[in-house]
């Protein structure tokens, strides 16, 4: 192993890497270690980028998709009951329309985390659970993602009449604690859900390439992950 020293007057990641391999990662050499984590962070990142970004890309998928709070359920019901169905799917429709738009916003700052990695956050990457990269990801751009994603999904929220009036029953039902506070903001909701699904789709790819190497086609991948624990 790389005396201390050696490690912190280190510029190259890829060199820290090298350092702390264990003897299953001990045959990855550090250009390899380094470009196949990095890849496989895009991989996952792009991935769950573009698949929620297209039309119903939230709306589609059943493990994304944004329904009403659990607590306006029964009150979802009941509209429906009174012929007020439309008006719910077109609320519906309206919160995951604003999740896609909004989860495109989430590119540039995933990539930036990629680039701002640190020694630590790489090593704990490389050797960590199936999905440590999924969870160095909600670390370190959650409080940014929110920040982003919040003014696109207010814009596309604002044209849907029944958006306001959510807004109006929700707020005084959370202060009356009949539903969630965190429930009380459409907008809020609907951008903590879209982080949520951007989350679990990054995490989906990521447990992919760790347990399927070989099947990215990414020759890299497969020698970098396929000798992790080996």
């Amino acid at each position: 192993m790389l005396p201390l020293r050696s490690i912190l007057c280190s510029t190259s990641l890829l060199i820290a890497l090298a350092a702390f391999a264990t003897t299953g990662v001990a045959s990855v050499t550090s250009d390899e270690a380094g470009t196949g984590l990095k890849a496989a962070i895009a991989r996952g990142s792009e991935f769950a980028v573009a698949e929620l970004g297209k039309n119903d890309g939230f709306l589609g998928n059943e493990r994304v998709r944004i329904g009403l709070p659990e607590s306006l359920r029964k009150a979802e019901s009941a509209a429906r009951k009174l012929g007020f169905g439309a008006q719910a799917d077109a609320l519906i429709e309206a919160m995951n329309h604003a999740a896609e738009a909004a989860v495109v916003e989430a590119r540039p700052l995933l990539v930036n985390a990629v680039k701002n990695m640190s020694f630590k956050d790489a090593k704990d990457i490389l050797l960590g659970e199936p999905d440590a990269a999924t969870q160095y990801f909600k670390r370190t751009t959650s409080a940014e993602l929110a920040d982003k994603f919040l003014p696109v999904v207010k814009k596309a929220t604002a044209k849907v009449e029944l958006a306001q009036r959510y807004n109006e029953f929700a707020g005084k039902a959370a202060k009356f604690g009949l539903i969630a506070e965190k429930d009380g903001d459409l907008d809020a909701y609907v951008t903590r859900k879209a982080m949520e699904g951007l989350f679990v789709m990054i995490a989906e790819k990521e447990k992919q390439i760790r347990s399927d190497p070989i099947g990215t086609g990414s020759s890299i991948l497969k020698k970098v992950f396929g000798s992790i624990g080996k």
